[in-house]
């Protein structure tokens, strides 16, 4: 029971300022809410920050993720190779199409797609794979691409943890042909749903801005502005999957601040790396030489055999003294869904299994205070003493 007089800490709050509500308020003024100039201008300024030829806004990263498998021809029958560690959204997309997600174990390291893994499961009938940039940490692109022009494969890279990461000195959004980001309520940037696929292939970014909204000629939002004309085409059957000006208000203020936010979560994280090194209870997250992290999450492990209680009463004792967490995350091959549909079964994916059993995400968001960073500390220190073996 949490004690009398101690404030919960969230495993994250928005950073949401007055700038960010101005904006959302002037939009709402303005008489014009919907996908519009907001949108616009909030893709351009994506596509200049990250030095990318489109970026082209979505209602979500799931959206983004089924409008790149659409734009590459995905079709029933094919096979996309996956990471096991990841949200639904990820293989879920794929089962749209009637086509297979094929899923692969992480690497114990960083806990992205193990490529060797991934080599092991290509099929003739394998079409595409996407690596999953996990808690923030970017994948091994250069192995991801080797292995995708081995086989013939398209890339599709899953970004909902990793603006701003950055791989080999380049941002991720700018390695492969197609990225989705997201900008949901939890992410490094927010526009409470919403998210972007970026590409610099103009057959691609056409398609998909063609496909988000109804597969309707581009720019028939304009047919409600004086630029515009009430005629236009539907070319294909598409989706309901645009931004909205609203959002795209919020998301602009939101990336002008994402390197100061990101700097603030890479303090949180150094202060944790440091407070947190001299226990034996705890293995803390690695970092390639050659990546930047995002520090979307800071997830722990707890070490097997240190302590006398597990994980999930780890997760108790911290709830006890106040402090939020999360689980990233329960292998897609342990649910009912893709057990009972897919065939999967526990025992097949160890590293990730071994993974989730151990892994709780921590408190780290930009309006965390050092005192809030100290709590979360001071309460692992806690539980090592009470709690070790």
């Amino acid at each position: 029971m949490l004690s009398s007089g101690t404030n919960f800490l969230p495993f994250h709050v928005p950073f949401i300022e007055q700038e960010e509500i101005d904006a959302v308020v002037s939009v709402l003024k303005s008489g014009w809410i919907t996908t519009g100039p907001r949108v616009k201008a909030f893709e351009e300024a994506f596509a200049r920050y990250l030095d990318v030829r489109h970026a082209v806004a979505v209602s979500s990263c799931t959206a983004g993720l089924h409008l790149a498998l659409e734009a590459i021809g995905l079709r029933e029958g094919d096979e996309v190779l996956l990471p096991t560690m990841t949200f639904t959204a990820t293989a879920e997309v794929v089962a749209y199409f009637k086509a297979t997600p094929v899923l692969v174990d992480c690497e114990p390291n960083y806990f992205n797609l193990d490529v060797r893994d991934a080599a092991g499961k290509v099929t003739a009938r394998t079409k595409a794979v996407i690596p999953v940039h996990f808690a923030g940490h970017p994948c091994d692109m250069e192995a991801i691409a080797a292995l995708a022009e081995a086989h013939h494969l398209r890339v599709i890279e899953d970004a909902a943890h990793a603006l701003p990461a950055k791989y080999r000195g380049r941002f991720v959004g700018t390695l492969s042909p197609l990225t989705a980001f997201s900008f949901y309520a939890t992410k490094t940037i927010t526009t409470a749903e919403g998210g972007m696929v970026t590409t610099d292939d103009d057959a691609l970014a056409s398609r998909i801005q063609m496909m988000r909204l109804h597969g309707m000629s581009q720019d028939a939002w304009k047919r409600y502005s004086a630029e515009g004309s009430w005629r236009y085409e539907v070319l294909e059957a598409g989706y309901k999957y645009n931004l909205t000006d609203i959002q795209a208000a919020l998301g602009l203020v939101q990336l002008a601040k994402c390197d100061a936010m990101w700097r603030r979560r890479a303090a949180i994280a150094e202060r944790y790396n440091q407070a947190l090194a001299p226990l034996d209870a705890y293995r803390l997250p690695q970092v390639a030489a050659d990546v930047q992290h995002a520090w979307h999450l800071y997830v722990i492990l707890i070490e097997p055999g240190v302590l006398k209680i597990h994980r999930d009463q780890v997760i108790e004792e911290l709830c006890q003294r106040g402090i939020g967490t999360a689980v990233h995350f329960i292998p897609l091959h342990l649910h009912p869904y893709y057990q009972r549909v897919w065939g999967y079964r526990s025992g097949q994916f160890p590293v990730a299994e071994e993974y989730f059993d151990r892994c709780v995400s921590l408190p780290i968001y930009p309006s965390m205070r050092d005192q809030d960073a100290a709590r979360v500390i001071e309460a692992l220190h806690d539980i090592a003493r009470k709690f070790q073996r």
